[in-house]
């Protein structure tokens, strides 16, 4: 008996282990929440061909190269808006943060040198010396020019932790001399509101480029600012704002909404419906309000439009939006990179998904499609924007469609009886940038003369920018075309000049200058004006 029981020991244990294992990978399988295992054949395959690979392949692989160089593959079979973050990607900061830590200025790189463009006020680098239209030209003892010199490199070498100091060699502006300046590294806040003023006596203005984590605190202090300067109806702009956290888009909203509205709600195939309401104790409920969109308004720019059109709260003008609907849930790897998967979608409050349509795997189609609405004539003709998808019904009962995007209650079409190919190649060469900072740079003295915008403005048109542009891009490669020059003059003396404001100034004062002859902010004042910025069936 006891020799029959030794016999089925073995079996017993051996039994007992695979039970082990099948309930190790059971509650493995159900309970890891956000870690990835690999715990199927087909990702065994993707990992018995890397041992393959590394094992018999005849040249020398670095295996973590190629699963870098694999992943975003892969991800781009899922959607377009599922990615791969590579760790040293993730450490040059987040611009939707409310701060990072560095030396405190704006730059652009010229002729592989950095520029200073514009220094933050009270910041590391001003409290140092340093001034806009200072070169950069070493960074702790080591030269920083020519192929080196790039935006990501920058950023690496002049961010760092607060409280560490970084020594920087500048050219003074016509200084031949490197003068050697050490900044303490601080933390810098990054702004997401750039304007907000009142564009009239009646009317306030906030442009928010994106949402951050700072936006809503921003929109609470430029909401405050522009009601004790008597503002009566308020023009949001979202123009080409691509969107950021969903968070901050709902709490603006929710300044504007009546109690227990819906604002947006999400849902996918593992992720249930999940709600984002009014809780009614925003501060702005009953003001007039116009929102700004256009084909590059994107993300909780369009959760924002959307929320506003469908509980009829108030008008949107401008061009259909672009169309990005999907949810992404950060995932960590334990090398600080990670991936952003696509989870749910977006849906406005009527039940429209926001997300455009996309063919998996083929995002260069995907990528064209704004290319394609200017083809077909949507840029110009309201007639032209396809809405293919199903009718929805706002609040009140008016009619809005789903198929991708938010079309504007009041369409703007763009101007485009100006353009010309000298001056798209002028915006796309970037040398109408160049010469702009150049102006600038080599003008200081005198521009410092002025402070008021339109004074500036009115001095620039009588420099004949337009003609001093035209023989600057002749000798850096865009040749001369006469004809177009002329055509095109209204549309360069605006470029030109709006560049020259805002590398002498700031962004707010780029945004005021503009919207004194922006066609969308004429179509926002007429909607005040007539008294129909809330929204009748």
């Amino acid at each position: 008996m006891k020799e029959n029981r030794k016999s089925f020991l073995p079996l017993i244990m051996a039994i007992c282990v695979v039970l082990g294992v099948l309930i190790g990978v059971f509650y493995t399988s159900h309970f890891s929440g956000n870690r990835l295992n690999i715990i199927n054949a087909s990702s065994n395959k993707l990992n018995n061909l890397l041992h393959v690979i590394d094992d018999q392949y005849v040249d020398t692989v670095n295996l973590n190269d190629l699963v870098e160089a694999s992943i975003p593959e892969i991800l781009a079979n899922l959607d377009p808006h599922s990615t791969y973050v590579s760790a040293e990607e993730f450490s040059t900061g987040d611009e939707l943060k409310g701060s990072f830590s560095g030396v405190g200025i704006s730059f652009v790189i010229r002729d592989d040198t950095l520029h200073v463009q514009n220094v933050i006020a009270n910041g590391p680098a001003e409290k140092a010396g340093i001034v806009a239209g200072d070169k950069i030209v070493m960074v702790d003892g080591k030269p920083f020019t020519g192929d080196d010199c790039t935006n990501e490199e920058a950023m690496r070498r002049l961010k760092g932790p607060k409280g560490s100091k970084v020594k920087l060699g500048i050219l003074h502006y016509r200084s031949k001399k490197v003068e050697n300046y050490v900044v303490t590294r601080d933390d810098i806040v990054q702004k997401s509101i750039n304007a907000a003023y009142m564009i009239d006596g009646h009317t306030g203005y906030v442009r928010i480029k994106n949402f951050g984590e700072t936006t809503y605190a921003e929109m609470l202090v430029a909401l405050a600012k522009l009601s004790t300067e008597g503002v009566d109806n308020l023009i949001i702009d979202l123009r080409d704002n691509t969107g950021g956290y969903l968070g901050s888009a709902v709490q603006i909203v929710n300044e504007f909404l009546p109690k227990n509205r819906l604002i947006v709600y999400t849902e996918g195939r593992k992720s249930p419906r999940e709600e984002y309401r009014s809780d009614g104790r925003g501060s702005y409920q009953t003001i007039p309000l116009v929102v700004l969109i256009n084909d590059v308004s994107a993300s909780a720019s369009e959760i924002f439009a959307g929320a506003i059109q469908d509980n009829d709260r108030g008008t949107v003008i401008g061009r259909r939006s672009f169309g990005k609907g999907l949810v992404q849930q950060p995932i960590k790897f334990n090398d600080g990179s990670e991936v952003r998967l696509t989870i749910a979608r977006y849906y406005t409050p009527s039940g429209r998904c926001i997300q455009k349509p996309y063919t998996k795997g083929d995002e260069d189609a995907y990528e064209q499609d704004l290319i394609d609405r200017y083809r077909n004539g949507e840029y110009f003709s309201r007639d032209s924007i396809k809405n293919d998808g199903p009718a929805y019904k706002t609040l009140i009962g008016r009619t809005v469609y789903g198929g991708g995007g938010i079309t504007p209650d009041i369409f703007v079409a763009e101007d485009t009886s100006c353009v010309t190919p000298y001056y798209t190649e002028a915006i796309y060469s970037g040398v109408i940038f160049t010469f702009a900072y150049n102006y600038v740079d080599d003008n200081r003295q005198r521009l410092d003369h002025f402070s008021d915008i339109t004074q500036l403005a009115s001095y620039l048109r009588r420099q004949g920018i337009v003609e001093r542009f035209a023989t600057y891009a002749d000798a850096n490669g865009l040749k001369r075309r006469n004809l177009m020059i002329k055509r095109s003059y209204p549309l360069l003396e605006n470029m030109l000049i709006s560049r020259i404001i805002y590398n002498k100034m700031d962004e707010e004062a780029l945004c005021r200058y503009n919207n004194t002859n922006d066609k969308v902010v004429d179509a926002a004042k007429k909607v005040f004006l007539s008294g129909k910025a809330f929204p009748k069936k």
